[in-house]
């Protein structure tokens, strides 16, 4: 598993068969969204093998880098990045979105910048912060630091 699936793998966690996510979508696996908000769990009839899971991350984790290449802010931001701080960014887009990323304007300029204590105050600033904060300040000291964070590994 590459760091970046460790990093997701961590802070998803897997679970094979259908849940609620905190914001009430029936999700599977690493946080893969699987139907609308408030659908009937019941309606989600399967289990997803770890292994098929794993091999859906990584297909989605290209297909996000492809859409992070379409937007200039999140290019020059991971231009100045180590694969440490550039795993962090990939992790937000996963939470958020791509269109959620480029919202972390400031944090993006300062990244460019090399600005790290900056980018880390401006990722902490926010709504995504604020609702899960735990996950939030893992990454800000991530960007901050450009090293990986310790339990990362443990998820293999």
């Amino acid at each position: 598993m590459s760091s970046i699936t460790q990093l997701i793998a961590y802070e998803e966690g897997w679970r094979s068969k259908p849940y609620y996510c905190s914001e009430g979508y029936p999700t599977i696996g690493f946080g893969f969204r699987v139907g609308p908000q408030s659908a009937p769990l019941n309606q989600y009839q399967f289990t997803l093998p770890r292994v098929a899971g794993e091999a859906w991350l990584q297909a989605y984790l290209e297909m996000l880098k492809d859409s992070m290449e379409g937007y200039s802010d999140i290019q020059a931001a991971l231009a100045q990045c180590n694969e440490a701080r550039a795993s962090v960014l990939y992790s937000m887009a996963y939470q958020m979105g791509v269109s959620g990323l480029t919202q972390f304007k400031k944090a993006l300029h300062a990244i460019q910048r090399n600005h790290w204590l900056d980018a880390k105050n401006e990722m902490l600033d926010s709504r995504w912060a604020r609702q899960t904060p735990n996950r939030a300040q893992r990454h800000a000291d991530q960007i901050q630091s450009g090293l990986w964070f310790s339990g990362y590994s443990d998820t293999v």
